[in-house]
Formats: structure tokens, sequence, C-alpha cells
């Protein structure tokens, strides 16, 4: 562990976020997807209005991994998140899996939600009398028209957020921190206005008897107690946020303390939130009615606001519009700010090319990472469907804390007496709970996912025995030089566990 700790010191990042701040950045990733987007899609493909309990099964997911997470932060205050925890217990090849898979989770979870954002945009110009044509808003395989199509707006928010981003991490939490306060207040507003239009008859009954429901081209069997599993694991991408907050504790001031603090806190808050939003969206408005071959085919793509506005609402659905179309973009910056960090871990491993860790000498920030990064999400959001990018990102977060519970679990059989400032309770029922949910999980994604997905690891394999063994500094230096800096360790460095804000 003192390897780690001298990588801490080392670091060339600001150490500028505060509990608060953290917490701020779980939830602006937490809230988002989830509520303004596929809270539709889980109703029509998979629940019905036993939505609720797609994201109760969820969110109980998510709480064992969220506290083994939260031991290894208070343990391993770096950046990384479950790749660096898995390099100190499991080994290089699993950490690299680990960070593949964490790969696939932020990149498509990015791309995901960059085209949910260009739904509520493109409504937001609908409800000011601006049409942007079809071509210019729809991937090729939604496109009905001819010719050429991409989805531009997705393709320029994904430049504007790392725009942001480079700036420096101080700046871009300022600005999501704002948008937090804004999201939550929106989202509490569609709870406490929606209860009023509630019908109760949407809710009945409320575990729809199973049936086959047309997604595309494939027919799939939605509803009953599968389709509830099959949502929680569809839905499951939008708690990709407190994992975010792992990302960022090579910036934060005291991350052994306030890690895992912002993850309990942001996970607990948002699960919440997420319940009573299904609730109320699917009282107010009948799951069938999220068809998009129905009566109300653009509702899918912003069910919240529509919800409003079928109710006779139109003022909230500018409110809620507004709100999400703002909102999008926090979730957006913290994915990508993630993603950059994962991969500035695994440069400093020597995993991949050494650009991705090279920090800006004034900004402090990966700027060469995230100017790459921006290119090849902007570029594959523009011309993929939301449905295939959502589902592989649940793949990559499943994945990633199935393998968190078993990495925990070994380095407290390991080091048992490793100072902790958080310990997961129960720690075997914990993890062991924890990886069968998730595995479970896993298996009720949809097909194509899962092969997607299974391709996209077994291509990580590939690269890792033809590139990144032969550039690992744990090969070429030995354990002792891994977590070593060509850098002189900053003088302001204070990682003491005592610190505070």
């Amino acid at each position: 562990m003192s390897a780690f700790e001298a990588d801490v010191k080392s670091s060339e990042l600001k150490r500028v976020l505060g509990k608060w701040s953290l917490t701020a950045i779980g939830i602006g990733a937490i809230i988002g997807g989830g509520i303004f987007v596929l809270t539709g899609t889980g109703a029509y493909y998979h629940a019905g209005p036993a939505l609720a309990l797609s994201f109760v099964i969820a969110g109980i997911a998510c709480v064992f991994a969220a506290l083994c997470y939260s031991e290894f932060a208070s343990i391993l205050p770096v950046e990384g998140s479950a790749y660096a925890y898995a390099y100190g217990t499991v080994g290089e090849i699993f950490a690299w899996i680990i960070g593949w898979g964490l790969i696939l989770e932020y990149a498509m979870g990015s791309m995901t939600v960059a085209v949910s954002w260009s739904g509520y945009f493109n409504k937001l110009l609908k409800m000011f009398g601006l049409h942007l044509p079809d071509y210019l808003t729809s991937d090729p395989a939604s496109y009905t028209g001819e010719g050429f199509s991409m989805n531009l707006p997705a393709f320029f928010i994904v430049l504007f957020v790392i725009s942001i981003l480079i700036k420096g991490t101080k700046e871009a939490a300022k600005a999501n921190n704002m948008i937090v306060i804004m999201k939550v207040s929106a989202v509490l507003f569609v709870i406490i206005a929606g209860v009023f239009f509630i019908n109760t008859d949407n809710w009945s009954p409320f575990i729809p008897a199973p049936e086959m429901v047309k997604e595309g081209d494939t027919l799939k069997e939605a509803y009953g107690v599968q389709g509830i599993i099959s949502g929680a694991a569809a839905i499951f991408f939008a708690y990709v946020g407190f994992d975010a907050v792992s990302t960022q504790a090579g910036e934060a001031i005291n991350p052994k303390k306030d890690v895992p603090f912002a993850i309990i806190v942001s996970l607990l808050t948002c699960t919440l939130l997420y319940i009573l939003v299904s609730l109320v969206l699917t009282g107010m408005m009948h799951y069938t009615d999220f068809n998009p071959q129905g009566k109300f085919p653009d509702a899918i793509k912003a069910p919240v606001a529509y919800a409003f506005e079928i109710a006779g609402q139109g003022w909230a659905g500018y409110i809620i519009t507004i709100a999400a179309t703002l909102g999008l973009i926090s979730v957006l910056m913290v994915m990508i700010m993630g993603q950059s960090r994962i991969f500035l871990g695994m440069s400093k491993d020597g995993l991949i090319p050494k650009m991705f860790s090279d920090i800006h000498p004034v900004r402090k920030t990966p700027a060469k990472s995230l100017m790459l990064l921006g290119i090849l999400i902007a570029t594959i959001a523009a011309f993929t469907p939301i449905s295939k990018l959502a589902d592989m990102t649940s793949f990559g977060t499943l994945f990633a804390f199935t393998m968190v519970c078993v990495a925990v679990w070994i380095l407290r059989k390991k080091e048992p007496n490793l100072p902790r400032n958080f310990r997961v309770p129960a720690l075997p029922v914990i993890a062991t709970l924890g990886i069968l949910i998730n595995v479970y999980l896993i298996w009720n994604l949809s097909h194509d996912a899962k092969l997607l997905s299974t391709g996209w690891l077994l291509l990580g394999v590939v690269i890792y025995f033809l590139y990144s063994i032969k550039n690992s500094k744990l090969h070429k230096k030995g354990l002792g030089e891994t977590f070593k800096s060509e850098q002189e360790p900053l003088e302001d460095v204070d990682i003491d566990i005592d610190n505070k804000d």
C-alpha cells in the first residue's frame, strides 16, 4: 500500500474537491438518463408501472457494490476507480479487464447521455417554434428517410462539455454544482406537482401480464416478474454516478473520508428520487402510451415532459424540458471526466499509451486524453441508436461492480490489518449478494448487449497481450517501481486522513 501512497503524493492533479462537491458529482451523474429518459423505455419495454420495483432491485444491487467501493476508497485514494482497486489486489491482468469494462461503461454511458440530451434539446427547440430536419437529429438506424443522417446535437454537446473539462476540474465542479441544484429542484417539482395528476387506474395492473413487445425489428418478452428483472438490468446504467465519485479520488481534498461519504449519500438520495419519479410518471401516463409507434411517438424520448403535456400542464413541460436539457449536461460532464481519470490510472501503469496520463502544465487536466475521448464519443453518439448504447453501458457497470465485490473480499483476506476508515459490515454476506445479483442482472440483459459486450472484453484481452503486457511498468521495473512518478512529488499535497475541508 505504500506504493499507492507514493502515487497519491506524486499526483499532478489539483486536490480541490470536498465531500459535498464529490456528493454533487455523484448526484450529477446519477440524476439524468435514469429519470429523464430511461423511465419511458423501462416502463414500455420492460416492467410497466412495476418499474419502481426495477429501481428498487437495481438500487439494492448498487448498495452492495457501493459499500465495497467505499471500503476500497478509504484504503486506496487514487484515481482509476475499480481498475486501481483491482490492480492492488487481484493482479494486473484482472485490473486490465476491469479497466477495459469501465471504458465500456463510461464511454457508452457518455454516448447514451449525449443522445438523450439531443432528444430533450430538440423538444426544447420545438417548444419555441424551431425545428431541425430529421436527418440532422437521427442516427442512421433510426432515420426513416433516405440518404445521409446523423445526430448533430449529440455530436456538438460532447465537444462543448470537453471544452469545459479541459479548462480545469475546479471550474467544471462549480458548473456541475449549479446544475445539480437546479436538476434536483426539477426532480422534486416533478414528484410534488405530478402527484396531483396521478390516475391510479394507470397502475392497474401494477405488474402487467407477460407479453411480446416489438423493439425496433425484434420481438421481446416484457412485463411480469421477468420484466421487472430485465428492467432493473436495462436501467442500471443510470446508477453509474456513485462509481464516478471514486474516479475523482485523485482530486479529493480528503479522499479516505470524503469519497465513501459521497458514494453512499449520493446513491441513497438518488435511489429514493428514482422510485418516486417512476411511480409518479406511470401514474400520470399509462405505460402503453410510451409506445414509439403509438399515438405519442416522441413520448419515449422525453417521457417526463410529455407526461405533463398530456395532463394538460404544458407550462410544466417547459420547466422540465429546460431542466433536463441543462441537467443532462452535468451527467455527460461527470462521465467523460471519470473516463479520462480511468485512462490516467491505466496510462500511469503503462497499459495504454503515455499521452493519456499527460497533464496540462497550466490547467492541470489530462487535456490530450479529453480531446481524443471527445472526438470518439461525439462521433459514435452521432451514429448509434440509444437502446444499444444503454444496454452495453449496463453490462460494463454490472461487470465492474461484480469485480469490485470480489476484489474487496480478497483484499480483506490478504491484508486484514490495513487501516480502513470504512469497513463493509458482514463482508462475506454483502460481497456474495453483490456478486450474485450483479451476475443475474447481466444474464438478463438483451442478447445483443451480452454478445457485443463480451466481444469488447475479448478484444481487451487481445490488446493486453499484444501491447499492454509489453509496456507494463510492473513487468518492466518490478512491483516496487510500478507507481513511482517521473515527476518530483508535489510539496503541498496532504493525504492525512484527519485533514478537514
